[in-house]
């Protein structure tokens, strides 16, 4: 009698289904480490917004309507940013008091978790927190990263 080689159809189930499970906790850990590396960008391109609001504000001390602004880059850092989640969920807002002092507030919404966000402002200060965009940084009211 001539021995069948070979696997059977239940060793082929088993097999399949321990791959499958596999590839499930791959994708999520994935998914996750993807969200948390368009976190970084968004603070990153806050960050960077921050850095070119300064240089505009040293080339246009009595402006203040930074987050139009394309020349020093602001507006392209702040635009960056708000692309991560979606521009509905990120906020800018800026004045001029007096015509000489300028203040401004910008907001994004996080990726890995919907209702934290980033905000960064004129007075240097940078705040993760469930605060939305539209109450940190909302024209003629709220120009500061305050959590209120």
């Amino acid at each position: 009698m001539q021995k069948q080689k070979g696997f059977t159809i239940i060793e082929l189930i088993v097999v399949i289904a321990i791959i499958a499970v596999l590839a499930a906790i791959v994708m999520v850990n994935v998914t996750q480490y993807i969200a948390k590396g368009k976190d970084a960008a968004v603070k990153g391109n806050l960050a960077s917004a921050m850095a070119n609001a300064a240089v505009y504000y040293d080339t246009n001390p009595t402006l203040g309507v930074v987050c139009a602004d394309t020349v020093s880059g602001f507006k392209t850092a702040y635009d960056a940013a708000a692309a991560q989640y979606g521009a509905a969920s990120a906020s800018c807002a800026d004045t001029t008091i007096s015509g000489t002092s300028s203040f401004w507030c910008a907001c994004a919404r996080l990726v890995s978790d919907n209702t934290k966000y980033y905000c960064v402002d004129s007075t240097g200060k940078k705040l993760e927190g469930t605060v939305a965009c539209a109450t940190d940084c909302t024209d003629g009211s709220d120009y500061t990263c305050d959590g209120t």
